[in-house]
């Protein structure tokens, strides 16, 4: 996959810390993705992301008032039918604790605080990678399921079809029989 492909990516942060946020931006600017969008409140995020087409989100845990684990149990409920939505969690937490909640309430990576900015870069590549490949895949499904369903109706059709002419068969042979078969087709 090509990494310019990426970078259209609507990536979304969420940091109570004004510093870090801008400093992840102008390390995804310097890369050339252009679609950021920072959230220094995550109430504000929880707010708006059903309206939000994101990408990937970049999620701290501490934060006052609703924290990452918090916004990681929201979710699911706010946007329950969202296509796969990577998030990498990058906290100052490094007990194994909070790495294993954020996990479990799905996260798909975690990093932790000071971070290196290039290790940041390239998880980030490969979640937009592996989220890219998850809609395609989704794409792909419903290109399946269509197809069955297109032949599902023409076999059902095809059936139909063989019962009339069988019935026109009967009927050219008796009239009696051929008005019989008529009247139970029409039940």
């Amino acid at each position: 996959m090509n990494h310019g492909d990426l970078l259209g990516a609507h990536i979304v942060i969420v940091d109570d810390h004004v510093v870090n946020t801008q400093l992840l931006d102008r390390s995804l600017r310097s890369q050339g993705y252009h679609r950021i969008t920072v959230f220094n409140d995550s109430r504000q995020f929880i707010a708006q992301i059903a309206q939000i087409e994101a990408d990937l989100v970049l999620l701290d845990l501490h934060m006052p008032h609703l924290d990452g684990l918090d916004v990681l149990q929201q979710l699911p409920l706010i946007v329950p039918d969202a296509p796969y939505l990577p998030i990498l969690v990058l906290t100052a937490d490094i007990t194994t604790q909070a790495k294993r909640r954020a996990l479990e309430l799905g996260a798909r990576d975690f990093l932790t605080k000071p971070f290196d900015a290039v290790e940041v870069l390239l998880r980030i590549k490969n979640l937009l990678e592996i989220g890219t490949l998850y809609r395609r895949l989704r794409q792909h499904n419903q290109w399946l399921e269509d197809k069955v369903q297109e032949r599902t109706q023409a076999l059902e059709d095809a059936q139909l079809e063989i019962l009339q002419r069988l019935a026109r068969a009967a009927e050219y042979r008796d009239d009696d029989t051929g008005q019989h078969t008529q009247r139970v087709g029409y039940w």
